[in-house]
């Protein structure tokens, strides 16, 4: 059987927050990216800040921690 993976209201703008604030995406920040992704049902400005998001990591701008 396997899990469901359901996204909270709001998580993609609250990860985006913090991210922006801190500039660190830390493990959790992780989990919270790979639900939104795996989910059907984000809205186009949603899915467009998760790829903000990534595309940081990948400029470097953000660094991934493991904590």
């Amino acid at each position: 059987m396997l899990n469901q993976l359901q996204l909270l209201p709001g998580a993609v703008a609250a990860i985006l927050a913090d991210v922006a604030e801190t500039g660190v995406l830390t493990l959790s920040d992780r989990y919270g990216l790979l639900a939104a992704s795996l989910s059907d049902d984000l809205d186009d400005e949603e899915r467009r800040a998760v790829n903000r998001i990534l595309r940081s990591v990948q400029r470097g701008r953000v660094q991934v921690v493991a904590a």
